[in-house]
């Protein structure tokens, strides 16, 4: 039988529960096991789709075309298991689901209630990654212990157990002790009112896992054990991590949590860790041969969640070119009103990543235009691409007021504009172009060589596309469409051949980008930025 995994929070939210999930996973998958990973939001939005980025962060998109919560982007960097759209559930989506049902008459004239109709809803998706073939789920609850919208929650999960049985269902809690400055001592006390909330509402957790600055004494540890029901070993200390997110497992794997957890849940398969390759990945990123400067342009810079993906993509470039890459995150509107000269001469490398609306576009179009001209690494991605083909449009075609349709409906030149499909879409929520779709590359390109192929497939989320009607005039003047859908129909890769790197592609090459499998088009892009950098050190000047 699967064996399940449910890990919660308390005392403050953003302690790290999609972390310390994916860091078990990870650890679980390094003995042999087979994993799925899941998470349930309390939120009433069915998707973060419609979310914004700063409330939200970055929208994780999966193969499926499924909208989801950033650390689902954790659990894939992390681990292999294998998302899909019964890896992200949150409150409106299992309430939409009990409706529907109810509307069809399936309850039988019932009063539809959270008990059991929620919860029993909320069961049903617990159960939905488990299989003959799945050793372990990981489910990580959203939100904190004693937020009211996590309620049905935490009782389906104490259901579960008397469901499955308390022997394959372990609870583990993620929980914060201080460290008061004025008292010079940490406090146990948010960790033990924590557990008793937890406690009343049925759950005993099995293991304590405690966020903390400093190292937790012997003392300090029993006496978290003791009250809070639990033994000693299963009070694992979690410091905090300055270096690098992908310290986690080790210093797990340092209080033996995965022994505790192989052992708690009887699972004879695993086999012994092996952590080679991750501890091959922390000696390169503390042992750099190189060190680059990338700039982010963007319109929600002030928001580091907002490109998660992004900046760990650009990490493990980093890791794979052996370069130390310090990021600078531009607003896009600074760009606008100070001008890319002031910000962006002294870069390696210009990225412009995605996201909707008119706000900060010039200060984009400003970022490329401005790598054009200097041959600066350049990387655009969805909007970043657009922005891209707009810039190009404006200065090397000559086409005036050059624009998308989305800020622009009546500009004389629309060359990113709406796709033929969404012509007649009105709802917002799941709509877009989603999801995992076939590309074709140009031989000799770029973009094939980074491939190493001349056929892929990436993940996309977007309403607009590159302008067929204008691919004749881009690429007399040198802006290369080198990617395209099967059919020929939609443009996902532009290029610059007469530039040290200038790509722009319509997907999300970020969703595929792991820490010890960095995405081919950003190694590219890193490897380019170094050797920027070497030409400068050495006195080569820059492109007119």
């Amino acid at each position: 039988m699967t064996k399940h995994i449910f890990v919660t929070g308390g005392v403050v939210s953003s302690l790290g529960k999609g972390l310390t999930s994916a860091s078990i996973g990870m650890l679980l998958e390094q003995r042999g096991l087979t994993i799925r990973l899941q998470k349930l939001d309390p939120y009433i939005n069915v998707d973060p789709g419609t979310m914004s980025p700063y409330q939200h962060g970055e929208v994780y998109v999966l193969d499926d075309g499924s909208e989801t919560d950033l650390d689902l982007g954790h659990y894939e960097r992390f681990t292999n298991s294998v998302l899909d759209c019964n890896s992200n559930f949150t409150t409106g989506q299992i309430y939409l689901s009990v409706i529907n049902k109810e509307r069809r008459g399936e309850f039988l004239g019932q009063t539809v209630q959270v008990i059991p109709h929620i919860t029993n809803e909320i069961k049903a998706a617990l159960a939905k990654p488990a299989g003959e073939n799945v050793d372990v789920v990981i489910t990580e609850i959203g939100g904190t212990v004693g937020d009211i919208e996590s309620q049905p929650f935490l009782e389906a999960i104490r259901q579960f157990s008397l469901d499955k049985g308390k022997e394959n269902c372990l609870y583990i809690h993620l929980t914060l002790v201080p460290y008061l400055k004025a008292a010079a001592e940490l406090k146990t006390k948010p960790t033990q009112h924590s557990v008793g909330l937890l406690r009343q509402i049925g759950i005993q957790p099995d293991v304590l896992i405690c966020r903390t600055e400093r190292s937790l004494s012997r003392d300090e540890r029993a006496k978290i054990a003791l009250f809070c029901n639990v033994h000693v070993e299963s009070v694992i200390e979690e410091k905090d991590k300055d270096f690098s997110i992908y310290e986690v497992p080790l210093s797990l794997v340092e209080n033996n949590l995965d022994e505790l957890i192989v052992r708690k849940l009887s699972l004879a398969k695993a086999g012994p860790l092996n952590l080679d390759r991750w501890r091959d990945l922390l000696h390169r990123l503390r042992n750099p041969e190189h060190e680059i400067t990338i700039a982010v342009v963007g319109k929600y810079a002030e928001h580091r969640d907002a490109y998660k993906s992004i900046y760990e993509a650009l990490d493990h470039a980093g890791v794979h070119n052996r370069a130390q890459i310090n990021i600078q995150r531009i607003h896009s509107e600074t760009v606008e009103r100070d001008g890319p000269e002031r910000l962006l001469s002294a870069v390696d490398g210009i990225l412009v990543p995605g996201g909707f609306g008119e706000r900060g576009i010039e200060g984009k179009v400003d970022a490329v235009r401005f790598a054009r001209q200097r041959g600066i690494p350049y990387f655009g991605i969805c909007l970043g691409m657009q922005c891209a083909v707009v810039e190009f449009g404006r200065n090397v075609l000559g086409l005036e007021r050059a624009n998308s349709t989305e800020f622009d409906k009546d500009n004389p030149h629309p060359v990113i504009c709406l796709l033929d499909e969404q012509k007649t879409i009105t709802d917002k929520g799941g709509t877009m172009r989603l999801g995992t779709q076939p590309a074709k590359l140009a031989p000799g390109s770029r973009a094939a060589q980074a491939y190493g192929k001349e056929e892929i497939s990436e993940r996309h989320r977007h309403r607009y596309e590159f302008n067929n009607q204008y691919r004749q005039q881009y690429a007399a003047k040198g802006m290369q469409v080198v990617g395209s859908s099967p059919d020929g129909g939609l443009v996902e890769i532009v290029e610059i051949a007469d530039h040290p790197w200038f790509v722009g592609v319509q997907f999300h090459p970020e969703f595929k980008s792991g820490p010890t499998r960095s995405h081919p088009l950003f190694a590219g892009f890193i490897a380019a930025a170094v050797q920027r950098r070497k030409s400068r050190d050495q006195g080569i000047g820059e492109r007119g």
